[in-house]
């Protein structure tokens, strides 16, 4: 049997195909949030405490309840369905069958708007957290395999053509870096959205001296956000600035798994996927597919998908509308996809297996012209009369070796001087 809304002023005509529309499949996705709001609850009644708007005795009550409700929702003896609209309804329902008037107490100077807000904010703190995360196990499986392999030559490829001598470890550097890239960007977001809309109710602030700063520092905040206007004008915008960075990793994942599509096939033959991370084919006997690879590859299209879905939200007049509800199934989905996508990289670099030989013998003559043309240029010859020269010798340059190629480029970041250490110091002081 569903419980009566939490709007119910005893006279409400239910219409059930409405209210199920309305409802959306917001039960399910709160289940993602259920922690978030409980914890968010326990704050607020602190909050209610010090401002004497419930006494000692129902603070100590409802903070129990509420600790109750989170051990037997991690246990699975509560669970969010479809008696409930959501979960803040459901964290009132609890309460208020336990404890009676002290649990129907706990709405008290709270919206669901910005009890949305404030679990939603939370639960993306964890995310952006777990993203930073995960970009720096991924800079540093690449920064490992980079230090371990800085003698693995490699062609360098310009427009997909072998262009220079190149090393893995040069392209695994490459990648290493995106990533750390991508851990600062998540941390700046955090930044970003380290406030704390509790508080601010539906859009316009409650005539009670809420604390609002005390909350926020309970829970974890670095500041509140001011205006209660903008807190909800602010729904929609910060969980596309999520999505984005996100998405600016799952790019370099992108690439990375683009990468070893092309050197794992039998054209290039470069590295061979682990067996793991492959799959069969269901007709063709000889096929191994690498089908983790191919759906990291496809992992940003899932947040593109949900980018696309926040933009289009985000096109209405200050205060709060329904239409933000349709903000959040987006959010969870893409870091649901994209995290874990983003754990799968790490134990896929550390197992590629190489074939040194024959990434060696795919770098011939001709692409030693660039080193030649810098030698003669170092000589003393114009650059442009170097770079004629030499591309007429060219085919002549077979007693060159791609290790001497890879020891002479020494500027910061080459081949010969991978500044790998500065990275791992750089790795090192986002940990």
């Amino acid at each position: 049997m569903t419980t009566r809304p939490l709007w119910d002023k005893g006279q409400a005509a239910l219409d059930a195909a409405a209210q199920a529309f309305c409802a959306g499949d917001d039960v399910v996705l709160d289940r993602q949030l259920m922690l978030h709001d409980i914890r968010a609850s326990v704050a607020h009644v602190h909050g209610l405490e010090r401002i004497g708007l419930i006494d000692a005795a129902e603070a100590a009550a409802l903070t129990r309840g509420l600790a109750d409700l989170a051990e037997a929702w991690r246990a699975g003896e509560f669970v969010l369905d479809d008696r409930f609209e959501d979960c803040h309804s459901a964290i009132e329902w609890y309460l208020s069958e336990r404890l009676g008037d002290a649990g129907r107490k706990v709405h008290t100077g709270r919206s669901r708007n910005d009890q949305i807000l404030v679990a939603m904010r939370l639960w993306l703190k964890d995310a952006l957290a777990g993203l930073r995360a995960r970009c720096l196990d991924c800079a540093d499986a690449c920064l490992l395999r980079a230090e371990s392999t800085q003698d693995v030559a490699l062609p360098g490829y310009t427009h997909l053509q072998r262009a220079v001598p190149s090393s893995l470890a040069a392209l695994l550097a490459g990648h290493a870096e995106a990533f750390l890239d991508d851990a600062e960007t998540a941390r700046a977001t955090a930044i970003t959205l380290d406030s704390s809309p509790l508080g601010t109710a539906a859009g316009y602030g409650v005539n009670l001296p809420l604390d609002r700063d005390g909350v926020a520092r309970e829970l974890g905040f670095s500041r509140v956000q001011v205006s209660p206007i903008y807190a909800q004008n602010s729904r929609g915008k910060l969980e596309l600035l999520a999505v984005q960075t996100l998405h600016q990793a799952l790019l370099d994942v992108r690439r990375l798994a683009w990468d070893l599509s092309l050197f794992s096939t039998a054209e290039f033959a470069f590295v061979r996927l682990p067996d793991a991370y492959t799959t069969g084919s269901s007709i063709m006997p000889n096929k191994r597919n690498p089908d983790v690879v191919e759906l990291l590859r496809a992992a940003p299209a899932v947040t593109e998908g949900a980018m696309s879905e926040l933009s289009s939200l985000l096109s209405l007049p200050s205060g709060y509308h329904r239409d933000l509800q349709a903000t959040k199934a987006p959010v969870l989905r893409a870091f649901d996809r994209g995290l874990a996508g983003l754990a799968l990289v790490p134990a896929l670099v550390h197992t590629l297996e190489l074939d040194r030989a024959r990434m060696a013998a795919a770098i011939d003559c001709e692409l030693y012209a660039t080193d030649r043309a810098v030698e003669l240029a170092r000589a003393g010859l114009p650059f442009r009369d170097a770079y004629r020269q030499a591309a007429a010798e060219m085919h002549d340059l077979k007693d060159r070796s791609p290790a001497t190629s890879l020891a002479a480029r020494v500027s910061l970041g080459g081949p010969g001087n991978l500044g790998l250490d500065r990275l791992r110091a750089r790795l090192d002081a986002l940990r």
